[in-house]
Order: C-alpha cells, then structure tokens, then sequence
C-alpha cells in the first residue's frame, strides 16, 4: 500500500478513535482534555462535540490533552477568527511540558490574525530542548475563517510533517541512521494544546497591526480531534513498548517515512506557491545554514 492509501485509510480510522465505549457513543471533548485558563470563556456545543474558545480584552483561554504522546498522527478541525483579526493567535501545538519550560520539546502550528480582507499566515515551527527559531510560514489557498479545515501532525522517528487538509505543507526530517539532525525531537512524550491569545505585540506586520477590541469578542472553534499515536502515562517515566521503532504501528512503517509521489508534487506546489518565510533562506539569521536543512534538501528527492 502506498503512503498516500496508508495515510487516508489511518487517517480514517484516526477519526474513529474519538467513538468509544459499548454504545458506540461520541466522545466529547471534555473526555480528551481540559482546560487552561479561564473556563467562563469556553463554550461547548449542545452534543459536546465543538468548543469555543473566548479571547476578549481581559484574557484569552486554551485546553490541553490530559493524555501525553509519543509519536503517531495528531488532527483536528479548526474554524478561525473571521473579520478583523489583527493581533490575535490562534495556536495548535504539542509540548512536552503543560507550560513553557526551558528544556521543552514543542511542535507548532500558530495562525496569525489580519485586518479584514487580509489573508491569515499560517507559522509552523520546531522546538528542541527549548530552543526554537525553526519557523515557516505560508499563506494558504482557503479561507480558514468560513469553515472548518484540518490541521494534522504526523510524527515519527523519521520525520514529522505539518498537514493542512490532507496536504503537506511542511516537512520536518531526521534521519536516525546518521548524524543528520541533532535538533530533532525524538525522546519526550508531548501533550495536544491549543490557545487564543493576545499577540499583538508581534503577529500582524510585526506588531504594527494592534487587536481591535471593539471587534471582540474574539472566538475560535475546534471539533473533531483525532490521534492515532504512542499513550505514555502520565504517571510512568518508563517508555512504553509502543515508543520503540517497533514497526508494529502504521506510524512507524516505511510507507509513513516519507511522501509518496502525489504527495511531493503537492509539497512541491506548496513550495512554489504559499511560502512567505523559510527559516532554511534566512542568511541574516543564520550565516551558517542549519543542518537540518541540508538534510531536508537531500530527502525532498
């Protein structure tokens, strides 16, 4: 089976993971996570299965898995701020630690807010024991604000690769063979966050856009989370069986170790088309080109 059936068939039943119990009944997302913040500026559906997260003048809010992961495939829907969004973000992330500790490992999917009729900038981005700055950022070919889209993260010992519906956008490589990639995080269990916040100090134009808060309330709306991945307890600092490169999960097979043909033409088009910032193309930041990035061009082929 190729990559691209493998991915589609496993992201399928990835969506399956959120029925369980006997009766076959919806989990909500209060089953998978918690809150963060202030819980007065979550709303839920009537059935439980879509939450709003509130950002107004007085603070924003977040939610975070109560389970942790390492590796697998990681999606949910999210619809964003429509209208005036300048300064807002909107943040789906993994970390390994529930706040921002200094030796974090740290996957990121940010979307930066704009004036009205302006395009939303979507920012990825890596972090390795606390250290960041590997970020990219795109347009993209939809209006995130209109409907709900999928967001997905595929994360194994080989690669990690930011989806946005079913397309890759970003491909994060390692190659555990060799010496390629020390920044590369392979070793701690993350948890599933997500957070509206004020960021007006940096994510519209660098700062010169400021949140209009006669706009606000600012909402974001999530549903239909899905991982099929490695549970760590949270109680075990042992390893479970599933964390080594066992080649029992589909996650950790050859067909999920790279793109397959269709998908690089799309990551292709991506690349030709949506990218605003490649942190790789960035001499004034870095002289010396990050390793990574060489390893990233030696496996685009």
């Amino acid at each position: 089976m190729g990559s691209r059936r493998l991915l589609a068939a496993l992201a399928a039943i990835a969506v399956s993971s959120c029925f369980h119990g006997a009766s076959g009944s919806a989990s909500t997302f209060g089953d998978d996570f918690e809150i963060t913040g202030a819980e007065d500026h979550v709303k839920t559906s009537a059935d439980g299965q879509t939450w709003y997260l509130y950002l107004d003048q007085k603070t924003g809010v977040g939610f975070q898995t109560k389970q942790r992961y390492l590796f697998g495939w990681f999606s949910m829907k999210l619809k964003l701020v429509g209208n005036d969004s300048a300064g807002v973000v909107t943040a789906y992330y993994m970390c390994s630690d529930v706040d921002a500790a200094p030796q974090r490992d740290e996957l990121d999917f940010e979307f930066l807010g704009n004036r009205t009729g302006q395009p939303y900038i979507i920012q990825t981005n890596v972090y390795h024991n606390g250290v960041g700055g590997r970020e990219m950022r795109h347009s993209l070919w939809f209006d995130p604000t209109a409907d709900f889209h999928t967001y997905s993260i595929l994360w194994n010992a080989k690669h990690i690769v930011f989806f946005v519906d079913k397309v890759p956008i970003r491909v994060y490589p390692n190659d555990a063979g060799k010496p390629g990639n020390s920044f590369f995080p392979i070793a701690k269990p993350m948890y599933v966050f997500s957070s509206i916040w004020n960021a007006d100090d940096w994510a519209t134009r660098g700062g010169l856009e400021k949140t209009d808060w006669t706009k606000g309330p600012f909402i974001s709306s999530y549903r239909d989370f899905a991982t099929d991945a490695c549970s760590w307890p949270t109680d075990s600092t042992a390893p479970p069986a599933c964390a080594a490169a066992t080649g029992d999960s589909w996650w950790d097979q050859p067909p999920a170790w790279a793109l397959d043909g269709a998908q690089r033409e799309d990551s292709a088009w991506v690349g030709r088309n949506l990218v605003i910032y490649d942190y790789c193309s960035d001499r004034e930041r870095y002289p010396a080109v990050p390793e990574e990035c060489a390893l990233r061009a030696t496996t685009a082929s």
